[in-house]
């Protein structure tokens, strides 16, 4: 290389040089001069400040617009710029600009920065377009979605940088859609089309509120607000099947809860006619094991164990429900078979004994018993509808159950007694099934499963005395609807009740939707006594 292109290279690089500092000096320049205007009395200077820090790719600028927000941003007296933060127990001071801390510095004696609800929400954008570029993921898919919020020509710019280097389809459809807000809002004629056309094709109610907006306002646009009608006929449609797909879900989820507590009803009432209306509070009392085993887990564990909890919790509801349930029928209701009035009456008062023994041991105030963390959250397979991680694994946790119990039913020497006793018990004893044992081993595997229900339960509200009373008729109208003792009965007889519920609550309202289905139960129960799948058995001949 020869010394005039040396010396033209040393040239340029010079120039490329001054012109990096120069930039990086004006940034700087316009940083000092923006967080400056953030101490005007004007709200309107405040805001075009907050909307210019936005867009300064300064990575100072996240944390003076986070103080703004929450109110930590100060000014002083001879007009300077302070940050203040509680750090150990004592608030520091440090200069918005340079970020140096100030000694000795007063908080109490500087003016807060008072921010309004416009204010606000400009922060919240500012702050979502500085985070589109995070190296944090999750960071990046929440600032794109918050730019919905606040749909701004600045805003545009930005999303369309975003869009140039993002390489998530998840957030680039997030950038995407939060784009085609702010072109609704801020765009060309042409671009606004474009953007109704792309809004239409969502099920966000954001969206749909957006463009609600758009088309009530005086100077739309004829052919843009025939669009937006459109779009919004199209969104309603799309809004109309997530609420079906909504309902349906909650159904299923409700009737997955109902088949856990009626599948041990089911059992001891089908195979031993007993009327048992302290089945209720086998539920609370696997409720209360769940909130027992946590918090010994709390207690003697190290907290990094706490979300195994819920393993320990199953096995040992399903023991000491089923445990309870076998020393209920040694003591009381083997001597009241044939008497079901009688069960009913004895069973009522356990349930009472059990309720007031919890609130003398637990207190009557409702227990809280916290998800692990693979059960917190959820997702969002379509706008609009989140399905809940802890309801998901319940509906799970329900089929499990339901095809163990099965396996046990169909496929073991316990099981094929079990069914004897049930189809015809006289015969069954001459045969030498030991139906008494059977009837204790029976009784204590409906109380176990009601145990197992009642953790399921604790993870989907708070555990109280009363928790068995709230599902004990929802159970019994189960068991009668689906056929008594039939496994796939109490299956269909669980799912149509949940669904039939939850469809029913947003016409009618909850208390009445209960009633209209608990009259359609007695109804059907006319036509047909034995429910939907009726099990030739005890109680079948004596009726017969």
């Amino acid at each position: 290389m020869g010394p005039v292109v040396t010396v033209r290279l040393l040239r340029w690089v010079g120039i490329v040089l001054l012109l990096l500092a120069s930039s990086v000096s004006a940034r700087a320049d316009d940083f000092a001069t923006l967080v400056g205007d953030l101490a005007s009395d004007s709200f309107a200077d405040k805001e075009r400040a907050v909307t210019a820090l936005g867009v300064l790719d300064d990575p100072r600028a996240v944390s003076v617009l986070q103080a703004l927000s929450e109110g930590r941003l100060l000014k002083t007296t001879d007009g300077r710029v302070v940050i203040s933060k509680i750090a150990g127990g004592t608030t520091r001071v440090r200069d918005a600009v340079t970020g140096e801390d100030i000694a000795g510095a007063d908080p109490d004696r500087f003016d807060r920065v008072i921010v309004n609800n416009r204010l606000r929400g400009a922060i919240e954008g500012a702050l979502a377009a500085l985070t589109l570029f995070s190296i944090d993921r999750d960071a990046r898919l929440v600032a794109a979605r918050d730019a919905l919020r606040h749909p701004s020509a600045g805003e545009a710019a930005l999303l369309e940088k975003a869009i140039a280097v993002e390489q998530d389809p998840e957030i680039r459809a997030a950038v995407q859609l939060s784009l085609s807000a702010a072109r609704l809002v801020s765009g060309s004629r042409q671009e606004r089309l474009t953007a109704i056309r792309a809004l239409g094709t969502t099920t966000d109610p954001q969206i749909k509120n957006l463009l609600d907006e758009f088309r009530a306002a005086p100077d739309t646009d004829p052919e843009l607000k025939k669009a937006a009608d459109a779009a919004l006929t199209s969104i309603g449609n799309r809004l109309r099947l997530v609420s079906i797909a909504a309902n349906l879900f909650q159904g299923i989820s409700l009737g997955s809860v109902l088949l856990l507590a009626a599948i041990g009803l089911a059992i001891t009432f089908g195979v031993m006619g007993v009327i048992n209306m302290a089945h209720g509070e086998m539920i609370m009392l696997g409720a209360y094991t769940a909130y027992v085993c946590q918090q010994s887990f709390r207690a003697l564990l190290p907290a990094d164990w706490i979300d195994a909890y819920l393993s320990v919790a199953v096995p040992v509801a399903f023991f000491v429900a089923g445990g309870i349930g076998v020393a209920l029928e040694r003591s009381v209701i083997r001597f009241l078979y044939g008497r079901p009035l009688e069960t009913l009456l004895a069973t009522w008062g356990v349930s009472l004994i059990l309720q007031q023994a919890v609130r003398s041991i637990f207190g009557s105030p409702n227990k809280e018993v916290s998800n692990p963390s693979w059960m917190t959250g959820g997702f969002d397979p379509i706008g609009g509808f989140t399905i809940t991680w802890n309801r998901l694994y319940i509906i799970l946790f329900c089929f499990i159950v339901l095809s163990v119990l099965a396996l046990i039913l169909s496929r073991t020497s316990f099981g094929l007694h079990m069914r004897a006793v049930t189809q015809n018990r006289p015969m069954a004893s001459v045969m030498g099934i030991r139906t008494a044992r059977i009837d204790a081993l029976t009784f204590g595997l409906g109380s176990g499963i009601a145990g197992m229900a009642g953790v399921a339960l604790s993870q989907v509200g708070n555990v109280s005395p009363n928790l068995g009373t709230i599902y004990i008729v929802d159970s019994f109208l189960v068991v009668v609807f689906g056929g008594v003792g039939n496994l796939l009965g109490t299956l269909v007889g669980a799912l149509s009740l949940g669904i039939v519920n939850k469809f029913l609550e947003p016409v009618a309202g909850a208390i009445l939707g209960k009633i209209v289905v608990l009259v359609a139960i007695i109804l059907f129960i006319q036509r047909r006594p034995r429910g939907l799948f009726a099990l030739k058995g005890r109680t079948a001949e004596a009726e017969a």
